[in-house]
């Protein structure tokens, strides 16, 4: 009998790797760096490594404005030290998938050069979406860039190009022929070098329509995308099925055909997830159906309230419109684009909800820091990097908070990241929050994830569904508390700032936060927290 696929129920471990952990002392992190702690990635107990874009870019966009999407940029080292980082990653049984960014290129890519110098209506040109103004001299619709600002930028001799988001980032048209074939050259590219897939950025995004036609609400659309603008989820969610530009029906032929690539390579099981911000929400299960991609991004967690009403929607959700497909859902509560889950809702909060999340069918995606319960870095307004910033002249602060660099050891900043200056600073509020010191406390963060993800590789991992035990459709004490069963397990969150008891036997596996009280069948969960009993 066949085995379940290694990507049904992993832990994946996003890498973002200007901020992992900087080699030769430049302030920024390295793929060589990102080798030589490997070793920890394998420890802390994960099933594959995610890294983020380390292209050929001019890193206007943190590496997803792209040059060169088949060779390795400067600053991070060269294909070889790509080479080793997926052969170490292998010898520790550790996946590896790598972005790839279709949405669009840099400008400063060869085609967008070309293009620049071809002029109107040439083969150049037809690979990007150029058009002439309106009659007044204006862009041809009122589409707003998500990083502010028009999302059309004028050249020289009139005519203007789409760009969804930086104006150094024009979008790509996927109805041309050049463009399709050489993704495929992109693609056969890393999977010859031995990746086991990847993630894919804006996978949403390729086709557009109504390109020539205004929008009533640009601005409100714009906002609707970004995950680190608070919007009311009743307005967000009545905005996004409007989006012209994300989510048509085209991009699902695209993805037909690449599922065609990845299923050629029969010596190993490639996977590859979509960065898909679709409402809908059943939308989203079109990408994983059978003759298309294998994994989905749920992003409703990453801005969820940490309340149970909220979470039980959300969780059963996710899993009944995956079911309806035959695949499982996704769960993330933090990534390199949203606020981390430890500043968002709290880091007590932060550590129940992991704890819950992980214990669910499907696969867990872990954004490097997370683990070591890091909450958004505190950037001067000097030290910022993010386009969005700039773009809305200091209105949004953008997206660096999340990206700062990992502290590893010491107790000032830059924490062992690098000998040099950090890109983004560190702060020396982070002494107690560092890999070296965590690993000597049996309470810290990163050994409550070391031994929740051991745990779960050997008691939760193909345990089949949930049922749930308590919950506010159970009229279970309020809103105070979530639980479910899964197999041998029960998993039960106190989202209350009291201790609730229950009535349960078992022998406690782990608690997120506290102390259990545990006599005559009933256990007393600690405020904020969540527990894990075998039975």
């Amino acid at each position: 009998m066949k085995s379940s696929p290694w990507w049904k129920e992993a832990t994946i471990y996003q890498i973002y790797p200007r901020s992992f952990f900087d080699s030769n002392g430049d302030g920024e992190g390295d793929l060589q760096g990102i080798t030589s702690k490997l070793q920890y990635v394998q420890e802390l107990g994960v099933d594959a490594i995610w890294l983020s874009p380390f292209y050929t870019s001019p890193n206007k966009d943190g590496g997803y404005d792209v040059a060169d999407p088949r060779d390795v940029d400067p600053r991070f080292g060269n294909l070889e030290d790509a080479k080793k980082l997926i052969e170490v990653a292998h010898s520790l049984d550790l996946k590896v998938l790598v972005d790839v960014v279709p949405n669009h290129f840099s400008d400063q890519h060869i085609w967008f050069q070309q293009a620049l110098k071809a002029g109107r209506g040439s083969p150049e040109r037809a690979r990007f979406h150029f058009h002439d103004p309106k009659e007044d001299g204006t862009p041809p619709n009122n589409w707003i860039s998500l990083f502010g600002g028009p999302s059309w930028t004028q050249v020289e001799d009139g005519q203007y190009y789409l760009h969804l988001f930086d104006s150094s980032q024009p979008d790509l048209n996927w109805e041309n022929p050049d463009v399709v074939s050489d993704y495929e050259v992109t693609l056969r590219f890393w999977l010859d070098l031995g990746v086991d897939g990847f993630r894919i950025d804006v996978a949403h995004g390729l086709v557009k329509e109504n390109l020539l036609t205004n929008h009533p609400d640009p601005q409100g659309i714009s906002d609707a995308l970004r995950l680190d603008v608070s919007m009311d989820p009743e307005i967000r969610y009545a905005l996004l099925p409007t989006v012209p530009y994300f989510d048509r029906q085209g991009v699902h032929e695209i993805y037909r055909q690449w599922r065609k690539i990845f299923d050629s390579y029969e010596d190993r099981e490639i996977m590859a997830v979509a960065e898909a911000w679709v409402h809908p929400p059943v939308n989203a299960t079109r990408y994983v159906r059978s003759d298309e991609l294998h994994q989905v991004f749920n992003f409703d967690l990453l801005d969820a309230p940490f309340k149970s009403d909220f979470l039980f929607e959300v969780v059963n959700r996710s899993i009944e419109l995956m079911d309806s497909v035959g695949a499982l859902p996704t769960w993330a509560l933090s990534n390199h684009d949203s606020p981390r889950v430890a500043s968002r809702i709290g880091e007590v909060q932060a550590r129940a909800l992991a704890l819950f999340v992980l214990a669910l069918p499907g696969s867990a995606y872990v954004f490097a820091g997370q683990e070591l319960g890091l909450p958004d870095g505190v950037i001067p307004d000097s030290s910022r990097q993010d386009p969005i910033y700039f773009r809305t002249n200091g209105a949004q602060k953008g997206r660096d908070g999340a990206r700062v660099p990992l502290p590893w050891n010491g107790d000032s900043a830059p924490f062992g990241f690098t000998t040099g200056n950090p890109w983004l600073p560190l702060t020396d509020a982070w002494k107690e929050l560092t890999v070296e010191k965590q690993s000597a406390d049996p309470k810290s963060t990163l050994n409550l994830y070391r031994t929740a993800l051991r745990l779960r590789a050997d008691h939760l991992n193909s345990q089949g569904p949930i049922t749930w035990l308590e919950s506010p459709e159970h009229g279970a004490r309020g809103s105070n508390l979530l639980a479910v069963r899964r197999g041998d397990v029960s998993i039960y969150m106190n989202l209350s700032d009291s201790a609730v008891e229950v009535e349960i036997t078992g022998r406690l596996l782990i608690v997120s936060a506290g102390t259990v009280d545990g006599r005559d069948g009933k256990m007393t969960i600690p405020p904020v927290s969540t527990i894990w009993v075998h039975h």
